[in-house]
């Protein structure tokens, strides 16, 4: 798997991602390229210096990789088991979100980027009809990738019931639910946001807890699935921060 982009290629570093070659573009003079670049001589990686063009063509769809481009084993998936160790080894109480369904890579990149700023535990995807974590979506997440885990599984429901065996409220965030602001998300908990267009699916609906909606005032009706997951996650900080 190939990432790229300075903030994805610092963050693998940080992070230990293991890296088995690094493309520069060779004009690069700046402070933060050759942290970049010291780093990755540090580590012992491969480094190839090559013109913009080179990396232009190693990028998907010539992607903006601002003169960085390695190459990195594929993305290692957690089990939700290690979520919850984490949240455990912590102190803190499970926060997970679920995604039902999300196919557009830059929506996931996007939430898990959001995610991982907010202090989530782990996101819980499906392994079939859905995006998994490839090049894209390290981009858009910024590096976050590096630096949270991600679970793949057979069948959402089946972990959703066995989440809430552990003592976890699981929260459907879709229409005509529960006013979000009016539901208590303190304790453990995990938030299952739907794909783009269909939104969480009936079966999924009917195996959480709750379903909770953000309010709408205008004539649109509904957010993007990343949007949607960003505000939800973030009322679930704030309720955490606001009772310390």
């Amino acid at each position: 798997m190939k990432i790229y982009g300075r903030n994805a290629v610092e963050e693998a570093l940080k992070s230990g991602t293991t890296i088995d070659r690094l493309v520069v573009q060779r004009d690069l003079r700046d402070a933060g390229a050759n942290r970049i670049i010291q780093e990755a001589k540090d580590r012992g990686i491969k480094i190839f210096f090559r013109d913009k063009t080179a990396l232009d063509r190693e990028t998907e769809h010539g992607g903006r990789h601002q003169g960085f481009v390695a190459e990195v084993t594929d993305f290692k998936y957690s089990e939700p088991e290690e979520i919850l160790a984490l949240a455990e080894s912590r102190g803190e109480p499970p926060f997970i979100v679920i995604l039902d369904g999300v196919e557009d890579p830059h929506n996931l990149g996007s939430v898990i980027r959001v995610a991982e700023c907010a202090g989530v535990h782990g996101i819980i995807i499906p392994r079939h009809r859905a995006v998994s974590v490839n090049d894209t979506v390290v981009k858009v997440s910024s590096g976050a990738a590096a630096h949270i885990k991600v679970a793949k599984v057979t069948n959402i429901n089946n972990t959703i019931a066995e989440l809430k065996e552990r003592g976890v409220w699981v929260y459907a965030a879709d229409m005509e639910g529960d006013d979000l602001y009016s539901t208590d998300l303190r304790g453990p908990v995990a938030i299952v946001v739907g794909g783009e267009g269909k939104g969480v699916s009936r079966l999924t609906r009917e195996v959480c807890d709750g379903v909770v909606s953000i309010p709408m005032f205008g004539k649109v009706n509904s957010l993007n699935a990343s949007v949607a997951a960003a505000v939800v996650i973030y009322e679930k900080v704030r309720q955490m921060v606001a009772h310390r």
